[in-house]
Formats: C-alpha cells, structure tokens, sequence
C-alpha cells in the first residue's frame, strides 16, 4: 500500500474524535509557540521601555498584512488539495501545492520591496506616535527582510496540515519559535542590540522554519510532492487558490486593519494606551491561537471527507471540534479573567497607567471568548468545503464589518472605554450571525 493509500484510509476510517485530536495536538502546540516567541518579544522589548512596547503593536500590524498574504495562499491552496487527496486526485493536489509556494514568495518579495520604500509613512499610518517611531522602524526592517520566507512558511505549514502531517509542521515551527526566544534575551540585552536585536532574532528564527518545513518536502517526507514542473502554467490554477483563500486573507488582512484603528484609537490617550492595548493584542492572540489550530486540526478531516462524499463523518466533526471547542474557551476565559492584572503586571508593570487599561480590555475580552468558537469553525467549514463567498463575508465580520464602525464610534461615546470594548462587542455580534450559516451547513451535508 502506497504513501497516498495509507493517509486516505487513516483520513477517511479513522474515528473522528482521535483523527481531530491527533491532527489539532501538534496543530495546537506549533500554533502556541508562534505565539509565545511573539510574546516573548513583547516581553523582553517591554523592558526598554514604554515607547518601544507600543512599537510591537504597530509591527504586529504589518506582520499580520504578511500571514495575510501567507495564509491566504496557504489556506485557499490546501483546502483544494484536501478535497483532491480525498478523491485520490494526487496530480491536481501537487499542482496547487507547488503553484501556491511560489506564488507565495513572489507576492511576499513584492510586498517587502513597496514597504521598504515607504518605511516611514508605513509605520507613522499604522499608528506610530513621534516617540514610537524610531523603535518601529528599527523592528520592522527586520521583519520586511524576510517577508518572503514567512509568506511560505505560512503556505508549507498550511500544506502539511492539509495532507494530516501536523506533527512535521509542528517540528518546523517549533525550532524556529524556540530559537527566538533563546536569541531574544541575548541579543536585546547580552549584546546590547536593544531593539535591533528584536528585529534580528524574529528574522532567523523565520528564516529556520522555512528551511525546517521545506527539508520535510525536499526529503520526501510528505505525501505531496512540490517540483518546478508541477507549477501551474494556466492562470485557473491560482485564480482557485486565490479565490478560496480570500476568507483567510479578508480575515487576516481585517486583523492588520483592526490592529491600526486600534492603534490610532489608543494614541489618542498616549502611548501607555497603545502598550497596554498591544499587550493585550499579543496575549489575546495567545489564546486564539489555541482555537485555531484545534479548528486546523478539523480542517483537513472536513475537507477530505467532504471530497469522499462522506456527510456522516463531516457532521460528526462539526458537532465535536463545536462543543470541545467551546468548553475550552470558557475555562479560558474565566482564567484570564482572574489573572488579568497579573499578567499586563509581568509585561508593563512599571507603567501602571498601561496596566489598568490593559487589564479591562482584556477582561472585557473575557466575555466574548467562549463564542469564539462558533465563528472559527463556520468560517473555516465554509472554506474547508469550496464555498469562498460565504467563508469571506464570516471571515469579514469579526474585525472588519462589526469592527470597524465600533472603534470609530464607541471611543467617542466613551472615551478609553469605548476602545477596550469594541473587540468584545464585535465577537458577540459576529456570534450571533454565524447561527443562520451553521443551520445552513447541518442542512446542507444532511441532504447528501
């Protein structure tokens, strides 16, 4: 029995609730330590200052236009190729995979070039202040540099989780993250680099996962094989991978968005707002983190069992990754609801006008954390299956439709207040308009 005959079977026979679990695990944990090596940088740039934490906030912004990019490409290609893996389509499914890698370097290099020579505009637009500024774009030179390499890291990640090798995605993204938070401390401070040293640190770690994913194609560890002559020569090719990852890139492309409205929004009462609402920004993402790879996990599961026509076992993982999904982010939240203040406390503790405001966005978030789930997985489910249009408009709610007219109106209406909980509002709402989508799918795979 050849490689692609095993991984269909383990796919489509494997009972759901182990498969899930068995692919969201790995998923989880390289998802989390992204995560914490972000977080470290927060960590270890908060120490020289004020200033220099709220310019993690504003960088964080335009890495979230990078994974944009990346994940758009990454996602819209391996929803394809689940679907071809499950109707042992293993031609077309090496097509999309090695199209979608260099696509994705191509588009990261052009997005690095046109930042590199705005650079300054760049960060003053995503919401630097005059005292900001200088850190930002200390920081964010290293991070356009190896723009490229992250764009197809995100994709080979993506890739690795489509075929269910999570566990190899996981080891890639994992030496990268632990090589970060090793770097950070000696660079920022051992070698007195100070924020350069930030800068360097997240460019090598970047620049190793993508060495550590691509080995995994290279040695032929995978089931998808990625050859210049499976490159697409017909543009239909990337015009698919383009149009089904639009729900991942109106996704993140709305998170750069609504990091900058924030930013702006928070400048206005100084730069102990916009550290504190960029700490919360990293821890949040902290734990969304956990969310969306155990979603990830259910990806692959939907997609190839939707391809083998399969509805019984698509249901079932739906009904699963919901309710486990659900459980976990309300232990969660009510976790950090009572740690709050403790945790804005070990970032920015000697700022403690940061820390107060900090600590009520972040409890405000609190409240909206267990809905999370519904709007995850709706949206993924939606791409997962081909359905693009209504993946965008879910992925479009969150920090986009219900978002944005939030923060410009409630920080008028309630000043400081009004910017800790446009986010949480936006989660609920957004909650609320998944319903109709979710009756829609259990009718939906019910009828086939």
């Amino acid at each position: 029995m050849g490689e692609h005959d095993e991984q269909y079977i383990k796919m489509t026979q494997t009972p759901v609730q182990r498969l899930i679990l068995t692919l969201a695990v790995p998923t989880i944990i390289s998802m989390l330590i992204t995560s914490i090596y972000n977080m470290a940088d927060t960590y270890f740039v908060s120490k020289l200052g004020t200033s220099a934490a709220g310019a993690i906030g504003i960088v964080l912004s335009l890495m979230a236009i990078i994974q944009a990019i990346g994940f758009m490409i990454g996602m819209g290609s391996s929803s394809h190729i689940s679907i071809f893996l499950g109707e042992e389509e293993n031609e077309k499914a090496d097509e999309f995979a090695s199209s979608a890698v260099i696509m994705s370097f191509l588009l990261g290099s052009i997005l690095a070039g046109i930042c590199f020579c705005y650079d300054e505009s760049l960060m003053k637009f995503l919401g630097a202040t005059d005292t900001i500024l200088p850190y930002a774009i200390e920081y964010g030179r290293y991070i356009l540099a190896t723009a490229p390499f992250m764009c197809v890291t995100f994709v080979l990640d993506n890739l690795l989780r489509a075929e269910g090798k999570s566990k190899l995605a996981m080891i890639g993204i994992a030496i990268g993250g632990i090589t970060n938070v090793i770097l950070d401390p000696v660079l920022i401070f051992g070698m007195r680099m100070g924020m350069k040293g930030a800068g360097i640190s997240t460019a090598i770690s970047q620049v190793i996962s993508f060495g550590v994913l691509m080995y995994w194609f290279l040695a032929r560890k995978t089931t998808l094989n990625l050859l210049i002559t499976k490159i697409a020569k017909r543009p239909g090719t990337y015009l698919k991978t383009l149009k089904n990852g639009l729900s991942s890139f109106a996704r993140q492309g709305l998170a750069s968005a609504a990091t900058v409205l924030l930013n702006v929004a928070a400048a206005r009462y100084g730069d102990s707002a916009v550290a504190g609402m960029s700490i919360v920004g990293r821890v949040f993402m902290f734990i969304f983190s956990i969310i969306i790879g155990f979603v990830q996990g259910y990806n692959p599961v939907a997609g190839y069992n939707y391809g083998a026509d399969n509805m019984r076992r698509v249901r079932k993982a739906f009904v699963f990754t919901l309710t486990t999904g659900t459980v976990l982010m309300t232990i969660l939240g009510v976790a950090v609801y009572i740690y709050a203040g403790d945790i804005l406390n070990w970032f920015i503790g000697q700022d403690l006008q940061a820390v107060e405001i900090g600590t009520k966005a972040l409890q405000y978030q609190c409240f909206a954390l267990p809905l999370i789930s519904i709007t995850v997985l709706c949206n993924m489910t939606y791409q997962a299956m081909g359905k693009p249009f209504s993946a965008v408009f879910l992925a479009s709610c969150r920090q986009g439709i219900f978002f944005i007219p939030a923060i410009y109106m409630l920080p008028y209406m309630f000043g400081i207040t009004g910017v800790e909980v446009a986010q949480p509002l936006a989660d609920i709402v957004t909650a609320v308009c998944c319903i109709p989508f979710m009756i829609h799918f259990f009718k939906m795979v019910k009828s086939r």
